[in-house]
């Protein structure tokens, strides 16, 4: 048996499992047997867990992370992954508003701060993460059919692709982000396993919103997530997109992005200022589920 926690973090689901839980299974194939949706319990990843400091009265709550994709990949970190980890702690050990908790990743420490932590219902926490410095640069992919798309390649410490579209919206009123007549997704996938990211990488599409007069300039997100494909949210997906915003689009430091699965609030004066990340994130249900057969 293989206890689990599951929450999402604006739709982008993830299953937290203890280290000390595995008892001999296979990392890797552990994920891809609980992820998937028809077999198994069904999420984006699984985050493993094991904590490093678990009472607030003797410093930051702290704990490190490994996060394996659904297809059972090892990502370096998540945003909205890390966020789901921070509110299970925050939840765990009776966290207040104002604490703050440090998880580890395989991208280094990711530092947040628990906003609000609402309990009423499914315990739902308001989390502002610093995401460190992205690093960042205009990058030109040539595609199979021989097109040439002009990007803004962006680390979050995984890598990303960002693409500026700038389509009329559509017939029934809905956001168009494909391009040259090809679905974003398709473009997505190819982008992803294209021979210039030889470890594969994210890609986002942007459009920019128009923004009500005095508030944050504010961007539409399609994701296709490398190891995952399509999904609702991204939380370093997220951050790529404003970096890109910001450094080279012309963005303000402040910035809301808006994806299918909701939105995500985005600060970054730019340099070499760290990027901070606020969103939600939501605990759906804890059990225990039955996969002795993913054994390595």
């Amino acid at each position: 048996m293989i206890p689990f926690t599951k929450a999402h973090a604006c739709g982008n689901d993830f299953l937290i499992v203890a280290e000390d839980d595995l008892a001999g299974h296979d990392p890797s194939s552990l994920a891809i047997a609980l992820c998937d949706r028809n077999t198994g319990i069904g999420a984006d990843g699984v985050e493993y867990f094991s904590w490093q400091n678990q009472d607030a009265a003797l410093g930051p709550l702290s704990a490190r992370i490994r996060l394996f994709n659904a297809d059972g990949s090892l990502a370096e970190i998540s945003g909205n992954g890390t966020r789901c980890v921070a509110a299970w702690m925050a939840h765990e050990a009776s966290a207040q508003p104002g604490d703050e908790l440090t998880l580890t990743t395989d991208a280094g420490p990711r530092f947040s701060k628990l906003v609000e932590l609402r309990t009423s219902g499914s315990p739902t926490a308001l989390i502002t993460t610093n995401m460190d410095t992205p690093d960042w640069e205009p990058r030109v992919v040539e595609l199979s059919d021989g097109s040439r798309l002009d990007g803004i390649s962006v680390s979050m410490g995984n890598p990303h692709f960002v693409l500026l579209v700038s389509n009329p919206p559509l017939p029934d009123g809905s956001l168009d982000f494909s391009l040259d007549g090809r679905p974003w997704q398709e473009i997505g996938e190819e982008i992803c396993f294209h021979p210039d990211f030889p470890e594969q990488t994210n890609v986002e599409f942007i459009q920019r919103l128009a923004s009500p007069r005095n508030q944050p300039d504010q961007v539409a997100l399609r994701i296709f997530e490398r190891g995952v494909g399509p999904t609702h949210s991204s939380g370093t997906g997220t951050s790529a997109a404003a970096t890109a915003m910001i450094a080279a689009f012309g963005s303000s430091s402040t910035i809301e992005i808006f994806a299918p699965g909701g939105m995500q609030s985005v600060h970054w004066p730019g340099d070499s200022s760290p990027l901070l990340l606020t969103g939600p994130a939501t605990l759906i249900a804890r059990g225990e589920a039955w996969l002795a057969t993913t054994n390595g």
